[in-house]
């Protein structure tokens, strides 16, 4: 019996239709899984931005309703020897720039007795509408809808009329800077200011002057560096003690030294500060360094990872006659590039960040040893009603630490992903 072949193009078909879907539901996939997590890194980031956009507004732009992400500033032009504001203000259909030439100018709605409106005369078909001093009252009234509404001689297209008055308003004038023969009236209030998109650098400038605020940013600095550099010394000498050196009772030792991080900072604040005030560092800035070079958390990372470096390294280095400080100089710190990195950044942003013992040791009245945190609290209390100010020296707080991360954020995440493997 002969065996016939069937075709296989139906089922390569069904194969790549399949293969098609399969790719199509994995496109849609990561699509909306990009979508999700940029939406989410948009509603964590808004906040930071909101900040950095309003520290280059106005004062008067913060406080617009409804509030905008972007700095604006008014556009204004010379009248009358005066800097005053340009409005956009719509003029048979075309939208000038126009200034304010008087207020509190009476208008006056006029209509008929068939389009007036009783019941809500400003919904009330117009006739007319123009100063009241330029209509004639002629102390008569007509009843409309059981309601009283008063009539004037009004001139509409050279002829005489009489019409009612169906509401009137104070308004303001506006005319055009450059032609005042062009002229409308409508409301200041609701008239929208002519606007450009401005940003206003000057605040920065202005805040560093303003209660000190540059010299706490340098005391800061300064503070940050210090114990920044002290701390990430001692870790090193202290991380590789307890990981190279044998002697009785090591494990001990480093086991109460790092049970020093569960002790909560409230309960060290009285101690510490009686010990600086015997010492004599009271309101200095000595006080914000020295206590905080030595830190349990960074010798246990430098620990951490000094035991992951092959000891044949050490025994080498040994051979070649270096001591102990020269083998954690030439060889374990150049191999501690990604832990060295982390210690720095997590220091350099608890010192920067650091409130309550400068608060407590330096306190507010002492300004010329304050920190940017302490400033700060002064600022807001100081420009209280200029937002944008306060706002500008928060974003002078932050920038600083956000740029070292971005500089540093590859080795402090390797830092993280290769410290404490090992036990």
């Amino acid at each position: 019996m002969a065996t016939i072949a069937r075709p296989q193009t139906t089922t390569r078909a069904a194969q790549d239709a399949r293969e098609r879907n399969r790719l199509i539901r994995a496109w849609i996939t990561r699509i909306a899984v990009y979508v999700l997590l940029t939406v989410a890194a948009f509603i964590m980031l808004f906040p930071f931005l909101y900040m950095l956009f309003t520290s280059l507004k106005t004062a008067n732009d913060v406080f617009r309703f409804p509030p905008r992400l972007l700095p604006y500033s008014t556009l204004t032009t010379e009248y009358n020897g005066e800097d005053v504001p340009l409005f956009e203000v719509d003029v048979n259909g075309e939208t000038r720039l126009m200034v304010i030439a008087e207020t509190g100018i009476r208008v006056g709605y006029f209509t008929t007795a068939d389009l007036i409106n009783a019941e809500e005369p400003t919904e009330s078909e117009l006739v007319i509408s123009l100063p009241l001093d330029e209509a004639t009252d002629l102390d008569e009234e007509i009843i409309v809808a059981d309601e009283d509404f008063d009539l004037y001689e009004v001139t509409v297209n050279g002829e005489a009329q009489t019409l009612l008055l169906a509401y009137r308003r104070g308004l303001a004038r506006f005319v055009d800077p450059n032609d005042e023969s062009v002229e409308a009236f409508g409301s200041a209030r609701d008239t929208p200011q002519a606007e450009v998109l401005e940003f206003q650098w000057q605040n920065y400038n202005a805040v560093l002057t303003l209660r000190n605020l540059d010299r706490s940013l340098i005391n800061t600095a300064l503070v940050t560096v210090l114990v920044t550099l002290g701390q990430v010394t001692t870790s090193l000498l202290g991380g590789y003690a307890f990981s190279r050196m044998r002697f009785r009772g090591r494990n001990a030792v480093f086991m109460v030294y790092l049970g020093t991080i569960m002790i909560p900072f409230v309960v060290l604040i009285i101690p510490l500060y009686q010990l600086m005030v015997v010492i004599g560092w009271q309101d200095r800035l000595v006080s914000l360094i020295l206590p905080w070079i030595f830190t349990a958390y960074g010798t246990f990372l430098m620990r951490q990872f000094f035991i992951t470096i092959p000891r044949e390294l050490e025994e080498a280095a040994f051979l070649d006659g270096l001591g102990r400080f020269g083998i954690l100089w030439r060889i374990f710190v150049p191999l501690s590039g990604a832990a060295i990195a982390t210690q720095a950044i997590i220091t350099f942003l608890y010192a920067w960040n650091s409130f309550i013992w400068p608060l407590v040791i330096i306190g507010e009245g002492n300004t010329e040893n304050h920190v940017i945190t302490l400033s700060l609290m002064t600022l807001r209390n100081a420009a209280a009603s200029e937002p944008n100010l306060v706002l500008t020296g928060a974003a002078v707080a932050i920038l600083p630490p956000l740029v070292l991360f971005i500089l540093a954020q590859r080795y402090f995440v390797e830092g993280i992903a290769n410290t404490g493997l090992k036990g």
